[in-house]
């Protein structure tokens, strides 16, 4: 068995070179569980621990601090992402550069959830937002539909929509559409295993985890 493990490995490592895979999505939408079930799946994170993990994201960010320099045209550090997986939140989608061989798996929650658990985030954090649901919900409903204009009209981006509300209830369907999505060999048992339910803790009227 141990032998037929590793082939399997070789084989899918060998897959996974010449591609990047892209966590995306808005702030809170189950991106940092994606990353964990990638991880847990076999493809490595790219990211620095800089954000440590906390009451908000008890199980870690997995950012990568460099991401947010792509706005400045700055994208070195795509040279380290061949074969990984990174967190780019859906509003630096538009910067990433053309010409490299992503493959996007895009998070999507219940909107009321999002605003839930950012509102919960900022209330940890002793902050406030002046601005109110209902304009912080159409924000990101013009945001997403803009996003999801820009994906469809580039090349060499394919992308995977993936409920995070599906995927916390019911992990196995969307973990096999993601496996066929990456093309291959996905420790699907390890990746159903870390999704973690008692992290969804804005449940629609309630309704966390990012």
């Amino acid at each position: 068995m141990g032998n037929i493990s590793s082939w399997l490995r070789k084989i899918f490592q060998s897959n996974l070179s010449g591609h990047i895979t892209i966590v995306s999505g808005l702030p809170r939408s189950g991106t940092s569980m994606m990353m964990r079930m990638l991880e847990a799946g076999g493809i490595p994170p790219l990211s620095d621990g800089q954000r440590a993990a906390d009451e908000n994201n008890p199980r870690g960010y997995y950012e990568f601090e460099a991401v947010k320099k792509l706005p400045e045209g700055k994208y070195a550090w795509l040279a380290q992402a061949n074969g990984k997986a990174v967190k780019v939140i859906s509003a630096l989608l538009e910067y990433m550069p053309a010409g490299y061989p992503y493959r996007v798996v895009f998070m999507e929650r219940d909107l009321a959830e999002v605003l839930a658990s950012q509102r919960r985030m900022l209330l940890r954090n002793g902050r406030q937002d002046d601005i109110s649901d209902a304009e912080l919900m159409a924000l990101y409903q013009s945001h997403l539909a803009q996003v999801k204009q820009m994906l469809r009209q580039r090349t060499g981006m394919p992308v995977l929509y993936l409920s995070y509300n599906d995927l916390i209830v019911n992990p196995a369907p969307g973990i096999q559409q993601l496996d066929r999505f990456l093309g291959g060999v996905l420790e699907q048992g390890a990746m159903r295993a870390v999704v973690d339910q008692t992290l969804y803790r804005e449940r629609s009227s309630e309704k966390e985890l990012s």
